[in-house]
């Protein structure tokens, strides 16, 4: 195919519009990289900003050390309101600092959505644009030196357009770069705005959390504050029925996925020797237990009995089912875990295949094993941390529940769900659950009970 006069003017117009399509991009990106200190929507508002925030958390730094001083001080109704009265000062100033932090990362969170959207938006384009500069250059490609030099009037014509076509290719040269650059600094930026956006999450979270204290601890100080009115003996009864409370809650059993039952001051224990390893929170911990025995009312219980097909039966009911484990991805490690640990893998208890309550096969597989559920082939991956973290000279045993707390807590540690917060466990639920993301109902309702048992059990028995 010849090229025209016409193609070359086509062709530079082409470049030209990418070139000033991506300095704008890249200047736009400048600037804003400059203007990231700014926190609030102007720069007097962002100075007033960042002065109120210090401020706040050495509010909430000054009431928790008052707060320290009155738990150190001897056991008295005085003392337990004056506690009170401090815990309520430490929440309303954690209230207050995160309040100022979410404003503060509100407009930079819009903005780098913004950025993100008008990176993704140049990029687009000029990805069109390369395209159709790259049938330009094969036209050029196409064309020989004598074809152009016979479609020139002049000498000098066929110079300058053999100079035009060198220009058109270090052009697309060009493009081809700055096309890689604003990719990387795309990707740069959504995992900052990630971040904010996980922060932001987390002193939301923290704000519904410091709020529900307040609200316990008044409703506790009022109840003093009326004792008050009478003796030192009321006081006594009161602390009483608080340790009556907390003995029921130790000696309650804590229900496990396929094993018995052991006591909730047991399953604090072995929680919290986990998190010592690990830095994942016991409660996290313990409220995905609960919430995997309470699946497992739904899932059933099965035996495997053929480890070439994964088939087996229910464990009751004696039914059929197909794929109750994956071969020989799980049935193969499944006959290595039960034969170091001395037992018959057709005796050992695993999960049925999804379905529902009423057991209808072929809907995925089973075959997780024990109070955390894990899958053979998990099992593999994680049980050599898991043992050495215990200490153990013998085989972790998944139906143990000692072991699979603690390879529990190893796992989801590996998730995410060691950093502590809101947005990392959620995450960290969603994802051993096998969905993604910070929305599952899973996950949400793994929260919830993380609330539940750090509030209502964890924190009741610490106090006493």
């Amino acid at each position: 195919m010849k090229l025209t006069k016409i193609s070359v003017v086509i062709v530079l117009f082409f470049i030209s519009g990418i070139l000033a399509t991506y300095i704008t991009a890249l200047a736009g990106l400048t600037n804003f990289v400059q203007a990231q200190a700014l926190q609030c929507t102007t720069p007097a508002e962002k100075v007033k900003c960042q002065a109120d925030l210090l401020e706040a958390e050495a509010d909430a730094k000054a009431a928790q050390a008052q707060l320290t001083d009155a738990q150190a001080q001897s056991s008295s109704l005085k003392q337990a309101i004056n506690v009170l009265d401090a815990k309520i000062k430490v929440a309303q100033a954690n209230i207050k600092a995160k309040n100022l932090l979410v404003q503060t990362l509100g407009y930079d969170i819009s903005q780098k959505q913004s950025r993100i959207n008008d990176l993704e938006s140049h990029i687009s384009k000029g990805k069109q644009t390369l395209a159709q500069i790259l049938v330009k250059t094969n036209e050029l490609d196409s064309v020989s030196l004598a074809e152009l030099l016979l479609s020139q009037n002049t000498v000098t014509g066929f110079f300058q357009n053999l100079d035009t076509f060198q220009s058109i290719r270090e052009g697309l040269s060009t493009t081809v770069d700055e096309l890689r650059s604003d990719q990387a600094s795309t990707t740069a930026e959504k995992e900052a705005l990630t971040t904010r956006q996980n922060t932001e999450m987390d002193a939301r979270y923290a704000i519904q959390q410091e709020q529900k204290n307040i609200q316990v601890d008044q409703s506790q100080k009022t109840r003093l504050l009326t004792i008050s009115k009478g003796n030192e003996k009321s006081y006594s009864s009161l602390l009483a029925q608080e340790q009556a409370k907390a003995l029921e809650i130790r000696t309650a059993l804590f229900q496990l996925r396929d094993t018995a039952a052991i006591t909730f001051e047991q399953a604090l224990r072995y929680a919290t020797a986990a998190s010592q390893k690990t830095g994942v929170r016991p409660a996290f911990i313990l409220a995905i237990l609960t919430k995997e025995s309470d699946l497992g009312l739904n899932v059933g219980k099965c035996l495997v009995t053929n480890l070439n097909t994964g088939d087996g039966k229910g464990k009751d009911s004696g039914k059929f089912f197909e794929k109750v484990m994956k071969s020989p991805r799980d049935t193969d490690p499944f006959k290595a875990i039960t034969s170091a640990l001395g037992v018959d893998w057709s005796t050992r208890t695993v999960s049925c295949p999804i379905g529902s309550a009423t057991y209808y096969s072929g809907r995925g597989y089973g075959g997780a094993m024990g109070p955390a559920q894990f899958i053979p082939s998990t099992w593999e991956l994680i049980k050599d941390t898991a043992s050495s973290n215990l200490g153990l000279s013998t085989e972790l045993d998944p139906w143990n529940p000692a072991h699979a707390i603690m390879a529990l807590a190893v796992f989801v540690k590996d998730l995410g769900a060691g950093a502590g917060t809101y947005s990392s466990e959620i995450r960290a639920a969603c994802r051993y659950y096998g969905g993604g993301g910070s929305t599952c109902v899973y996950g949400k309702n793994v929260m919830t009970l993380v609330d539940s048992i750090q509030r209502n059990k964890i924190d009741l028995l610490q106090g006493l």
